[in-house]
């Protein structure tokens, strides 16, 4: 990890539909882009990925995903409206970013969720993509769905129990989770009883 840095510029892009994008970009303005898309899907990004990359290499650039982080409305809102935060949108938001910054092609790193939005990108736009990093890959299939939101709740049974009581309904035996878990920046916890559905990714 390289040492703290600070955004030298950021912004709120407005990508339609009523959405609002956070983005900043850090280290050398003439540097090789690259851009740090968060997992979640909801965390948001946050300070330590500016540290990823050697800032007096590289033009870094980090943004919230639609409805998370700082990025506006936020999804923890119940007023909030997710019928357009699909993989579709937010594959054109990454692409309005990149032309509204007036970068060419760049390199793409992301895990967990954000590798499985970074390989989208890159089957839609493959000719924008420079390189992929990928340090912890997921496939978003249901059995990791399951594994991550049902399976791990017998080794913290507590916690797990914690979140289903945050559910706006019950979660039904042998089925998918029906809510989303709050994530850093994003959501509210489980017992604030506002625990949202995830964005499809269709």
């Amino acid at each position: 990890m390289y040492p703290p840095i600070e955004p030298y510029e950021h912004g709120m892009l407005d990508v339609g539909d009523g959405n609002l994008v956070y983005w900043e970009v850090c280290g050398n303005p003439d540097g090789k882009p690259a851009v740090v898309v968060h997992g979640g899907p909801g965390s948001g990004c946050s300070t330590g990925s500016r540290r990823v990359f050697d800032p007096e290499r590289f033009r870094i650039v980090l943004f919230d995903q639609r409805n998370c982080g700082r990025s506006r409305p936020h999804a923890s809102d119940p007023a909030t409206d997710l019928t357009n935060n699909t993989t579709r949108h937010l594959i054109a938001d990454m692409e309005l970013l990149r032309e509204h910054l007036g970068i060419d092609q760049w390199l793409l790193y992301g895990g967990s969720w954000g590798s499985t939005l970074i390989l989208a990108y890159a089957e839609t736009h493959p000719e924008r993509v420079s390189e992929i990093v990928i340090p912890a890959v997921t496939m978003t299939r249901r059995s990791e769905i399951e594994w991550l939101y049902r399976g791990v709740g017998r080794f913290f049974p507590e916690e797990q129990e914690r979140f289903v009581r945050g559910c706006p309904r019950p979660i039904a035996t042998g089925t998918s989770s029906r809510c989303w878990p709050p994530t850093r920046g994003c959501c509210p916890t489980p017992t604030s009883g506002s625990a949202r559905r995830p964005p499809r990714t269709g």
